[in-house]
């Protein structure tokens, strides 16, 4: 007996007895409903706009131990150079790495340029050791006089002391400070920039 073509069937296609009072569960339509969408997206804004600007602290913030990081970093290499080869090496900024170019009066845009550590005074001729990449924070100053920061043969930096102003964004900074020994440490309160 061949079953007529409107007639229900189980999965293992054998006719259903109550099919006639009962229909078969029927197929749901996949979707969201409007409100389950206005809901999700409403949930979504204000997980964004909560999150927006705690990610761009933490950001500035990073941006900030990074540049510290880089000036820990050359000042130790620096000194640690100066004391092995017993004579002045001297850490500046420099854009052709041949010798120090330092111009505060651009409002102290010169140490956000390429670092470079010379062998020497850091005038032409004077042999480039290492170089560390440029900063990414919006002003970087060290002192007001337009000078390096050298490394005498006992690693002493007297004369050349000061401190690194690190001003970053959404109010993130820190200062590194190079004392007359020539050693460095870190505070991490915000410069006036």
């Amino acid at each position: 007996m061949e079953p007529d073509a409107t007639e229900a069937r189980y999965l293992t296609g054998k006719p259903c007895p109550l099919a006639k009072h009962r229909p078969l569960a029927r197929h749901r339509n996949s979707g969201f409903t409007l409100v389950e969408l206005l809901v999700t997206v409403a949930v979504l804004l204000i997980l964004v706009t909560v999150a927006i600007p705690g990610y761009q602290r933490f950001i500035a913030r990073n941006e900030v131990a990074a540049e510290v990081m880089r000036l820990k970093t050359a000042l130790a290499m620096t000194r640690s150079v100066a004391i092995s080869r017993r004579h002045t090496i001297t850490l500046c900024p420099s854009t052709n790495m041949t010798q120090c170019q330092i111009d505060n009066s651009a409002g102290g845009s010169a140490w956000l340029a390429t670092l470079a550590i010379f062998d020497g005074r850091g005038e032409p001729g004077d042999e480039l050791i290492r170089e560390f990449g440029e900063s990414a924070l919006p002003a970087l100053t060290y002192r007001n006089d337009d000078r390096p920061v050298r490394y005498a043969a006992l690693g002493r930096s007297s004369g050349y002391n000061g401190t690194f102003r690190l001003c970053g964004r959404y109010d993130e900074g820190a200062t590194v400070i190079v004392n007359n020994v020539g050693r460095v440490r870190v505070d991490s309160d915000r410069p006036e920039c």
